[in-house]
């Protein structure tokens, strides 16, 4: 049996906001993998560039943004240069970089810190912290 990636097939809210984060049509790769073979950080992550598309054309969101991969790039545009169908690859994977980051997951929530150490730490202290790892 063949299964044919469609637009319709992997409609959903997050291929829909990568691509449009990414100025791309994922659907353009057709996994040749010259991307992965020509870059000089594919020993160091755990998703090579070319399946980072194919997880993001099939909308595999928890698998990418859990991935080491979408950091360790270098946007060196290697990638980019040797796509025979320019997809444009490291802008992709920046764009998971700034979903992931647009997440806005709280990594300090004031309220579980004790008042008496709220009032002790300087406001400024508390501010960095808030801001830390959000775009």
């Amino acid at each position: 049996m063949t299964v044919r990636i469609t637009r319709q097939s992997v409609a959903n809210a997050f291929v829909t906001k990568v691509e449009r984060l990414a100025d791309q049509d994922l659907l353009k790769c057709y996994q040749c993998g010259k991307c992965s073979a020509g870059c000089p950080m594919a020993a160091y992550m755990d998703i090579l560039p070319n399946q980072i598309i194919r997880f993001a054309q099939l909308g595999m969101e928890e698998e990418l943004l859990k991935s080491g991969a979408i950091w360790m790039c270098v946007s060196c545009l290697t990638c980019n240069s040797r796509c025979p169908k320019g997809v444009r690859i490291a802008e992709t994977i920046e764009s998971l970089r700034q979903f992931h980051l647009r997440e806005r997951n709280d990594y300090l929530v004031l309220e579980k810190i004790p008042n008496e150490v709220r009032t002790s730490v300087p406001p400024i202290a508390l501010i960095g912290a808030m801001r830390k790892f959000t775009s």
